[in-house]
């Protein structure tokens, strides 16, 4: 029996990267997936027919993250369907990357509100759900230079900064519900995006890491599975970096 068996699990972004990994892994442990993004393309549909090869109930929906009529909707949506909410993943999110002198109001808002607000509102859709079954997980993806900064990501960092106060905050206010928030910090990932970087790049980066390697999306599925599943039930308010010792 699965770690996640029969639960139902709700990850924004998770058509590709990180959002992919987690629901891929959540559904090897028996867990159903309700997964959003921002239009349901090729990509999308892809990831929903792996993941129901994997023998448990999935839907792709389309939701922005960043509008809050339209997360409530999709919420309402996803409980209809499903029945429940057992864990939310708080996953989505862009990068707008520049130093501050050239950052422009649009890429300021446009990270925190997909980033932040996003988190704020799919928190906010799915608490009562979870209130009323007076249980459930919620992870946050947040980001070692939401901790430490990062030149040229002051919209980035902000942005994963306030997820880690926001993450803290919700696990006082809900845990008299046994309904846990925690966070996740990533670090050096190897992803698509990661991938498209030089390679004397990447292996500066690689250099100061203590485990000499980028870290892989499983990685960062392997501890969003321990959050969501009982093996952390005393663990809320927490944020466990993922990232090869790189913030130790």
């Amino acid at each position: 029996m699965g770690l996640l068996e029969n639960k139902v699990a709700l990850i924004t972004g998770a058509g590709r990267g990180i959002g992919k990994a987690i629901a891929l892994r959540f559904a090897q442990e028996g867990c159903n997936i309700a997964f959003t993004d921002i239009a349901l393309n090729d990509v999308v549909m892809e990831t929903e027919k792996e993941l129901q090869a994997l023998g448990v109930k999935v839907k792709a929906y389309a939701s922005n993250a960043a509008n809050f009529e339209e997360t409530h909707q999709v919420v309402d949506e996803i409980v209809k369907d499903f029945g429940r909410i057992d864990i939310l993943v708080n996953n989505a999110g862009i990068t707008k990357d520049t130093a501050l002198k050239r950052m422009t109001e649009e890429m300021w808002d446009a990270v925190i509100n997909v980033n932040l607000k996003s988190v704020f509102n799919f928190t906010k859709a799915v608490q009562p759900v979870m209130w009323k079954q007076n249980g459930g997980s919620v992870i946050n993806m947040s980001s070692v230079v939401g901790v430490s900064g990062n030149a040229n990501q002051c919209n980035y960092s902000a942005s994963k900064a306030g997820i880690i106060g926001f993450t803290k905050s919700a696990a006082k206010e809900m845990g008299v519900r046994n309904i846990r928030h925690n966070a996740i910090a990533p670090g050096f990932i190897i992803t698509a995006m990661t991938n498209a970087l030089p390679e004397d790049v990447r292996k500066a980066w690689e250099s100061l890491i203590p485990l000499r390697r980028g870290g892989t999306p499983e990685d960062v599925a392997n501890v969003a599975l321990f959050l969501a599943s009982d093996l952390s039930s005393y663990v809320t308010g927490q944020v466990i970096h993922c990232c090869g010792g790189m913030n130790c």
